[in-house]
């Protein structure tokens, strides 16, 4: 069994597809540097990056599928499925070697893994899309990331998605809150991404670790009108909501439980 070791990253999976064309061998298994391997490889192979390794992939690639085939290969990495990158891999590989499209090809099991996985990947984007809510804080970041911005309030919102979702929606969050700074931080994988105004940045909180507490924003945080007005809207859905209709099991289809937790509207249905 022959085992291409690599950094893990996309562009070192290009690098990965150039040197088995290159040394006309396929790998079996693909693992970081340092993983323990298999018991049955017996042939290794360290992949080094190399910008014209990537390049001269990346741009054939661009010419041989369409552009919904290459969003469905990144929403595929995205999704950390186990093997989701031997699975990308093949699939590229396969692009290379056929000389027609394999895009539509769901006799094969990796075209049919990537278009079943991309699917569930871009439904959990839509579901980021429409379930994120954001909370106004006292800007915790203000020392760090915007020494040079008013230190007012940013609005904030912490996520947990199934998927590695968070880099797909950011131009759609960054034109529809174009004038507000904002943080959407990924709880599950430890990290964010801060719109100042005038570009996103990626953030870390591993020094603001009393920032989010079980999920929840710390109130300690939250400024004096997000506290008025979270309780407003709360009472407002109250008053709409009839009581005698109150149906969990229909919500739960319409909405996943697992969002409840980050609705201010859903505070008083998930307790």
């Amino acid at each position: 069994m022959l085992a291409f070791y690599y950094d893990k990253s996309f562009e070192g999976l290009l690098c990965a597809v150039f040197d088995a064309f290159k040394l006309k061998k396929m790998p079996e298994c693909l693992l970081a540097i340092g993983q323990v391997e298999p018991l049955l490889v017996s042939n290794r192979h360290n992949v080094e990056f190399c910008d014209l390794k990537y390049e001269r992939v990346r741009l054939a690639l661009i010419n041989k599928i369409s552009k919904a085939a290459l969003r469905h290969l990144m929403y595929v990495w995205l999704s950390e499925l186990p093997e989701s990158d031997l699975i990308v891999f093949r699939y590229i590989c396969k692009v290379f070697k056929s000389s027609k499209s394999i895009e539509t090809d769901f006799a094969d099991k990796d075209v049919l893994f990537v278009h079943d996985i991309a699917k569930k990947v871009s439904r959990e984007r839509h579901r980021i899309m429409q379930f994120v809510r954001f909370s106004a804080i006292d800007n915790p970041l203000k020392d760090t990331t915007m020494p040079n911005e008013r230190e007012d309030k940013i609005y904030f919102s912490n996520i947990a998605p199934i998927y590695n979702v968070l880099p797909l929606v950011l131009k759609f969050f960054k034109d529809r809150f174009a004038d507000q700074k904002w943080v959407i931080y990924d709880e599950k994988r430890k990290y964010g991404y801060i719109y100042n105004l005038h570009s996103i940045e990626p953030i870390s909180l591993v020094d603001k670790d009393d920032l989010i507490i079980n999920s929840q924003v710390n109130q300690n945080y939250l400024s004096k009108d997000e506290v008025l007005f979270q309780n407003m809207w709360l009472r407002y859905c109250n008053a709409l909501t009839i009581k005698e209709r109150i149906n969990p099991k229909l919500q739960r289809q319409q909405m996943p439980s697992r969002f409840w937790q980050y609705l201010p509207e859903m505070k008083s249905i998930s307790k």
